[in-house]
């Protein structure tokens, strides 16, 4: 059986609580955050991987290590830059630009939605060459484009993949088709 991509979702912050786009800020997990974490512990116990990356924000990086795990770094799984949107809802982004969503608008001095696209497809490469399943530990929107090029989709396509703080997501295959085995799943 080929191998598998863990996608997993860091816990709570402030940030993602109150629904403000957080990419390059480095915040870290509020205590439930810090349990959330420590509850995917659960989900992850027994399985062995051939790779463990992380992206180098400490909201990643820590729950990684409340999982029990060592992560190497990504810059690639860095969460979708923002730009001047960093630290905005999208209810305040949209006073000014009405109807805008990450997935359709420009983010000003930010990137595009195929420039986060291409990072997931190098973070797919590496995986594949990894010889044995893979654990990623990174962000919303990033986890939920990597997912969509996965099974074909184009990087917008993460716009149909809901995804929780501190969840758990499976990559794999049904025969020789990419699939999403498991989706979304936390420990509440």
């Amino acid at each position: 059986m080929p191998s598998e991509i863990w996608l997993v979702r860091h816990g709570e912050t402030e940030w993602s609580r109150s629904g403000q786009h957080t990419s390059r800020t480095d915040l870290p997990l509020t205590p439930n955050g810090e349990l959330q974490a420590a509850k995917l512990k659960a989900m992850l116990a027994g399985h062995s991987f051939a790779l463990v990356l992380s992206s180098p924000m400490q909201r990643a990086i820590e729950t990684c290590r409340l999982v029990g795990l060592t992560p190497e770094i990504s810059k690639d799984l860095m969460e979708w830059d923002y730009g001047d949107y960093e630290g905005l809802t999208t209810a305040e982004i949209q006073k000014q630009v009405p109807n805008w969503t990450v997935w359709t608008g420009a983010s000003p001095n930010g990137e595009t939605v195929d420039q986060v696209g291409a990072r997931a497809d190098r973070v797919i490469s590496r995986a594949l060459a990894a010889k044995g399943d893979v654990a990623l530990f990174g962000h919303g929107h990033l986890s939920r484009i990597l997912a969509a090029r996965w099974v074909g989709l184009g990087p917008s396509g993460g716009q149909l993949l809901a995804l929780s703080t501190a969840s758990l997501s499976v990559l794999g295959y049904e025969r020789e088709t990419r699939v999403i085995r498991l989706w979304n799943q936390t420990s509440s």
